[in-house]
């Protein structure tokens, strides 16, 4: 909670970033052999959160590039029951070393899509 006593915006970044390491993981994409940056995130809040509350955090990949992804969150209030808030982000992903920039390899991107494929969800690619 912050000094307006909801629910702080860094927050959002923090659950989100959590989020984004439990999709890599479950794709197994944590080997040390990659790196990946966060290039770009955008928020939009559509209601504060107060205490006490639980959110429900949603994460999908909406689009596979050759070396990034973009990936949408949906933050659900359990207290509100609705959605609260809706992010997307670009993660860029490099090699081990953290210079160049690192395709993902076809088994990396078939799992990815057969992840999504449970959900009934298609990412752009």
């Amino acid at each position: 909670m912050d000094a307006f006593n909801h629910l702080n915006n860094v927050v959002f970044y923090r659950y989100a970033e959590s989020a984004r390491i439990a999709y890599l993981q479950a794709l197994g994409m944590f080997d040390g052999s990659m790196v990946t940056v966060l290039a770009q995130s955008s928020y939009q809040y559509l209601r504060p959160v107060v205490y006490p509350d639980t959110l429900l955090l949603g994460v999908r990949c909406q689009r596979l590039g050759r070396t990034s992804i973009v990936m949408e969150y949906s933050y659900y209030s359990m207290a509100q029951s609705l959605v609260v808030a809706t992010a997307e982000a670009v993660v860029v992903r490099l090699d081990s070393a953290g210079k160049d920039k690192l395709p993902w390899s076809s088994a990396e991107r078939a799992r990815l899509l057969a992840l999504e494929a449970t959900v009934g969800h298609t990412p752009k690619v």
